[in-house]
């Protein structure tokens, strides 16, 4: 309102509130703001407890003989003694007003966990493991299928299936990933949920070793351990995956043939439509060319085709993250809602285009369209002094009151 105040003194209130997107009704209102209302005082009920009342009720819960009574039991016991001094909900209201309505248990209160954030941009920084079960033949018989996922390159470092989940098992299936790996000190981050083989002693005493950072998720909330449930997702919507395993022997062939084609045949929509082993060992630019180099030539022989655009393959991230931060996707929501506003108002406000001769004139025709004042202190800088006034390719709001009401007054 400060704005369109004084912006309301160079070019009129109405052309100010036109120009602002403002209600003259909410700017009038704002100008005179409505008188404030003395505090309505609540009537006190003629059936209300008097203040003596109310004192000798709570000096009989805080007496000894009803002190860890609920007011229900002291009522009906005050009944039983021939007496009445109110209703348990009374009683309640009278406590609660005195602050003495809680939990009297000494309940664990636990603590609020902070949500991982990690970041790969590179395979071997960030793993991901987890421990999923295979049914058996007999009914309440299981196989533990332990998988370790690389989160950068979805490759699978290391498996195991045994019968039971134990954190010795866990601990040497990590240690043989490591080693096969050649992880190096402070090189990785292995990430997991809160299972009792994921928090176990050995394990972490394994990483602390290693130099490896142990990362947890939240107790509870399975988005923290993404790449590892939707990998088991893959692995169990297989269309060769047998309701039930006969034996351990098979649960690991069947194991040793899916993680084969997994890692070398498998297309991962989520890294580009590459194999995991490709971007695992670095051969996913030379994929990438090569593929460039096909759709190149087929846009070479049938350019009609292709409508838009010259066809380009599928990039491959450059970053994966497990929650990433709030702040960074605020700031990528941004960025994207006002570059189309951007772009539609430096076109339309430009004020040389191409006529239909091909020279370079102002369009006399005008359209209607919506007037908005923050996209206005947006793309000031591009409006007024060309595209190319900010060099880092920032948006910044420098828009002046002069450039508003310039453009007030054109429009």
């Amino acid at each position: 309102m400060e704005l369109t105040k004084t912006l309301s003194a160079q070019v009129g209130i109405s052309g100010a509130c036109q120009a602002l997107t403002v209600a003259r009704a909410t700017f009038y209102r704002s100008q005179q703001p409505p008188p404030t209302r003395p505090g309505h005082r609540r009537r006190l009920s003629p059936r209300a407890l008097t203040a003596t009342e109310r004192a000798e009720t709570l000096a009989v819960l805080h007496s000894e003989e009803f002190l860890d009574r609920a007011p229900a039991a002291v009522c009906a016991t005050l009944l039983d003694q021939g007496r009445y001094l109110c209703s348990p909900r009374t009683m309640y209201r009278l406590l609660s007003a005195a602050g003495e309505v809680r939990e009297r248990r000494h309940q664990l209160t636990h603590p609020r966990y902070q949500a991982p954030e990690l970041l790969a941009t590179a395979p071997n920084q960030v793993w991901s493991w987890d421990i999923t079960k295979l049914r058996g033949a007999v009914k309440w018989t299981y196989y533990y299928l332990y998988v370790v996922l690389d989160i950068f390159s979805r490759y699978v470092t290391g498996w195991m299936v045994a019968t039971r989940e134990t954190a010795e098992l866990a601990k040497e299936l990590l240690l043989a990933s490591c080693l096969k790996q050649n992880i190096s000190l402070g090189q990785l981050v292995v990430h997991s949920d809160r299972g009792s083989s994921m928090t176990s002693k050995p394990v972490a005493l394994l990483l602390a070793d290693l130099g490896v950072t142990r990362s947890l998720s939240r107790p509870h909330v399975s988005n923290d351990n993404p790449f590892s449930e939707s990998h088991f997702k893959t692995l169990k919507y297989c269309s060769e995956f047998p309701d039930r395993f006969a034996s351990e022997q098979q649960a690991r062939s069947f194991s040793d043939g899916f993680f084969s084609w997994y890692n070398r045949e498998h297309r991962h929509s989520g890294i580009a439509l590459l194999t995991p082993e490709v971007v695992h060992y670095g051969r996913a630019e030379e994929v990438i060319a090569a593929r460039r180099l096909v759709l190149a030539e087929a846009f070479r022989q049938h350019p009609e085709r292709f409508v838009r655009k010259r066809p380009e393959p599928l990039r491959l991230p450059a970053a994966v993250w497990i929650n990433p931060p709030l702040a960074a996707e605020t700031t990528a929501v941004a960025a994207a809602s006002v570059l189309p506003v951007r772009r539609s108002l430096n076109s339309a406000l430009a004020t040389g285009r191409t006529g239909p001769g091909g020279d370079a004139r102002p369009i006399a025709k005008k359209t209607s369209r919506a007037f908005d004042p923050q996209a206005i202190c947006l793309t000031a800088p591009d409006t007024l002094d060309g595209p190319e006034s900010n060099a880092t390719g920032e948006i910044q709001p420098v828009a002046t009151l002069n450039s508003i009401v310039q453009l007030s007054q054109n429009r």
